[in-house]
């Protein structure tokens, strides 16, 4: 099955907003640190940061808000 050019292109659309907002933006001394920041900026993405395609609501907050129009 042959797949469809857009496939990758909201993980490459991800991938360039971690590499815009968190690794060049931090140093790192060992993998340890490296490990717990990236564990902390991934929660701050999906709980906190707000994303303009979501009605500028966090990850968690539209996902709320989706499954009470739901019920």
């Amino acid at each position: 099955m042959k797949g469809c050019p857009y496939d990758n292109a909201v993980a490459e659309a991800t991938f360039k907003i971690i590499k815009t907002e968190f690794v060049y933006q931090m140093t790192f001394d060992s993998l340890e640190k490296l490990t717990i920041e990236f564990r902390d900026y991934i929660n701050w993405f999906n709980k906190l940061r707000i994303h303009g395609t979501l009605g500028y609501l966090s990850s968690e907050e539209y996902k709320q808000s989706f499954f009470k129009k739901a019920v």
